[in-house]
């Protein structure tokens, strides 16, 4: 058994004493915390340094990973105790990343295949924190089967998370991994999902058939796979399927295009990074407004927003416009005739920001029009006026950005920022259209 093993395996025991909190009070699961760190600070070599060091610790003689992974788990548990967090979520917060870790390092003995290894994590962390939920639910004197639903999707959307993180950051990062992941749990858990253990499965099995594909047909990074699979996650649990088919009409599409003459594009050197596979980056910078928005939709059925829910439903719509046309239009356009700079009309280079051209908005008129059209086959509060509200803020939210490219893109903002803004900018356009039709129409 390799050194990562062993360390990932006293790890996972570690985690697994966050059920004192349950079994015997937040004052025994101090004193068992207190005990664990000073053990940390007091280690500095010997056999037991070397099972728990991390190799950044070495150079100090101190194990900075335990310490700091232990105060994060300290943080989440004072929390769980002194707010509204829910004890099961801290409990199956820190089971997920200590377990989903331990899964991780056993199957790397086996194999170096990405996409094995995030499975085993994913899955592992599932199990681990819904096991550790339902104990926490049942320590409470309170029957855990009816809630095993939610507890599955609490625990994938976090494994989600701290798959994604864990990507992007270090191993000896699992700190900033367990404090995120409790507080994305808490706030799902604040919204109180309802959903069964069919559609569970389902929302799972498609978000993860959809998530594979694209990392398949190479039109997302594993990153970007991660990011695309929670966002359809929530998008279907806290929307529902027809939310999560607009969502994936985007990444669809979008993805495509980006395919398409891509030879023509790297003769031009306008072409995407990594064969066109989109990163975490992009996918946040067109979708996180999305996500906004399908947690305000959640968090206003629920009752803890004033607004109508079918207001965050335009705005989500307006942002999916907003991505939809401007890649389309992007994509498309570049492989066409010179563009031109939208603030001034000049000829430019291919790949300038902010230049554009006619094939180009077409391309996004047609990108913001299929959307529109999904969302009035698929939704009765959007009317035809409501498909051309959403029609609107897509052009709008593609202006925006095309105007951003040519002022602050590369000195203020990068191309996630700008499109972060864009489809913010889409959003907003389309809940003001849909407001003032109501007080005004």
């Amino acid at each position: 058994m390799t050194a990562p093993v062993r360390r990932a395996g006293v790890f996972a025991v570690l985690c697994t004493l966050s059920l004192a909190v349950p079994l015997f009070g937040p004052r025994v699961a101090a004193v068992l915390a207190s005990g664990v760190l000073l053990g940390a600070y007091v280690v500095t070599d010997g056999p037991l340094f070397d099972l728990l060091a991390y190799p950044g610790d070495y150079e100090d003689s101190r194990l900075y990973g335990l310490i700091t992974f232990v105060l994060a788990g300290v943080a989440l548990g004072l929390m769980a105790t002194a707010t509204s967090m829910p004890v099961a979520v801290f409990v199956g917060t820190l089971l997920l990343v200590g377990y989903g870790n331990l899964g991780e390092q056993l199957v790397r003995l086996r194999t170096e295949q990405s996409v094995v290894r995030l499975a085993t994590f994913c899955l592992a962390g599932i199990v681990a924190a819904v096991a550790g939920q339902a104990a926490a639910h049942s320590f409470g004197g309170n029957s855990a089967a009816s809630a095993i639903p939610v507890l599955v999707f609490l625990s994938a959307s976090g494994a989600l998370l701290a798959a994604l993180l864990r990507d992007i950051l270090l191993r000896s990062d699992d700190p900033i991994v367990v404090l995120s992941v409790g507080l994305l749990l808490w706030l799902l858990a604040e919204l109180e999902p309802t959903i069964g253990a069919s559609e569970v499965v389902i929302a799972l099995a498609v978000t993860a058939a959809f998530g594979y594909a694209s990392y398949a047909l190479e039109t997302a990074s594993i990153a970007g796979m991660l990011t695309g699979v929670l966002l359809g996650l929530l998008t279907i649990v806290l929307g529902g399927y027809g939310w999560f088919a607009v969502l994936i009409s985007f990444f669809a599409i979008g993805g495509l295009s980006t395919k398409f003459r891509y030879d023509r594009k790297q003769s031009l050197g306008v072409a995407e990074d990594n064969n066109g596979a989109r990163g975490s980056g992009n996918v946040l910078g067109n979708a996180a407004v999305a996500l906004v928005a399908v947690l305000g939709y959640a968090a206003s059925d629920a009752g803890f927003l004033p607004r109508e829910p079918e207001l965050f439903l335009f705005a989500f719509a307006g942002s999916i416009a907003t991505a939809m046309s401007d890649t389309l239009s992007s994509e498309i356009g570049s492989v066409f005739e010179q563009p031109r700079l939208i603030t001034t009309l000049e000829p430019v280079d291919p790949g300038t920001d902010g230049g554009v051209t006619w094939q180009g908005e077409l391309a996004g008129i047609a990108g913001a029009t299929v959307v529109a059209g999904l969302a009035y086959g698929l939704f009765p509060d959007v009317e035809v006026v409501g498909a051309a509200i959403i029609v609107a803020a897509g052009i709008a939210g593609m202006t925006v950005d095309s105007l951003l490219g040519a002022t602050l893109e590369g000195t203020l903002l990068g191309n996630q920022g700008v499109n972060f803004l864009a489809t913010l900018s889409g959003a907003l356009v389309a809940a003001f259209l849909v407001l003032s039709f109501a007080l005004f129409g």
